[in-house]
Formats: C-alpha cells, sequence, structure tokens
C-alpha cells in the first residue's frame, strides 16, 4: 500500500523508546496484569503451562515487552534465552542501574512447580524504573508484575545490569 492510497493520515514520527518503554512498564503494575500469566507448551505429550500461572514469568514480562519496541528478536521463557537475546540485540553490560535497565538477579532454587521438581536454579530479571525502584513479576506470591526494591532490600545479589543504546532517545 502506497503513501497516496493508505487509509489513514500518514505520520513520520520515530518511537521514543526510552520513555515508551518506562510507561509500558509502570503500566504494568497498575491492578492486576495477566497478560504474562501463561504460555502453553507440549512436553513429552503433556500440555503445561510454562510460566506457571505468572510464577515464571519474569521472562515472558521483560522478553514480551522488549519485543514490542523492537528491542530483542524474541518472546522468551527463560531468563537465560532471554539474556542470550539481550547480548545478541545490542544490549551490554553497566554497572550502575539506569530507569530503563534490565536488571538479572541471582538465581534460587526452585522449590515448586515445574522447575521445582527438578531442583534448577532461577535466574530472575526485571526493569530498572529509577528511585532504587524496580519492577518485575512477582514469582513468590501473586504471579503479578510488581515494584519493589532493586536489591529487594538487600536480600537479593545482582548479577548484571544490561543496557541499550537505542534508550538514549531523550
Amino acid at each position: 500500500m502506497t503513501k497516496e492510497n493508505h487509509p489513514l493520515p500518514i505520520h513520520i514520527f520515530k518511537i521514543k523508546k526510552l520513555k515508551s518503554l518506562l510507561a509500558i512498564v509502570e503500566n504494568s503494575v497498575k491492578g492486576d496484569n495477566y497478560l504474562f500469566r501463561n504460555l502453553y507448551a507440549d512436553e513429552n505429550g503433556k500440555e503445561i503451562d510454562v510460566f506457571e500461572n505468572g510464577g515464571t514469568s519474569c521472562c515472558g514480562h521483560v522478553s514480551w515487552i522488549l519485543l514490542a519496541l523492537e528491542l530483542i528478536k524474541h518472546p522468551h521463557a527463560a531468563v537465560h534465552g532471554t539474556i542470550k537475546d539481550l547480548q545478541a540485540s545490542g544490549w551490554y553490560e553497566i554497572k550502575e542501574p539506569r530507569p530503563g535497565a534490565i536488571i538479572v538477579w541471582e538465581g534460587v532454587v526452585a522449590n515448586k512447580g515445574l522447575q521445582g521438581e527438578k531442583g534448577v536454579k532461577l535466574s530472575h530479571m526485571g526493569f530498572y524504573v529509577g528511585d532504587n525502584m524496580a519492577i518485575s513479576n512477582d514469582s513468590k506470591s501473586s504471579g503479578f508484575p510488581h515494584k519493589h526494591h532493586y536489591t529487594y532490600n538487600n536480600t537479593r545479589k545482582i548479577e548484571k545490569i544490561y543496557w541499550h543504546s537505542a534508550l538514549e532517545d531523550i
């Protein structure tokens, strides 16, 4: 379809990625957000909910938002795959968090659900939003994205912080 026969007025613009990212992330914690709770797959002929009703969906929360802004290439169901995509998509490690940065927290051995059955050590990821706060999917209780201190009040170590130059669009 050409500009001449497009049914809507044409606007030429560039998405402000950082401002949009922070707005989407902040909006994800306004009320109960069911978007990131379920992802179904077939495992050896058995249907499973990979996100365990929000219990393991931190990477879905992060990757789907980043995908919408074309900051990664694919949605993901695991932190490891999300990190590989971040790195392949131009994200790089930084020392101090900046609003819009991705935080990866240390792994904790799962004690319930699909991964708990296997004793898997699960990392956690979310967004740094400023003022010592982060937003990530709450895997321990509600299964919804929530806002919290970026170090969980010094109870969870940050392993890596990632930044993308496309966020420098203010």
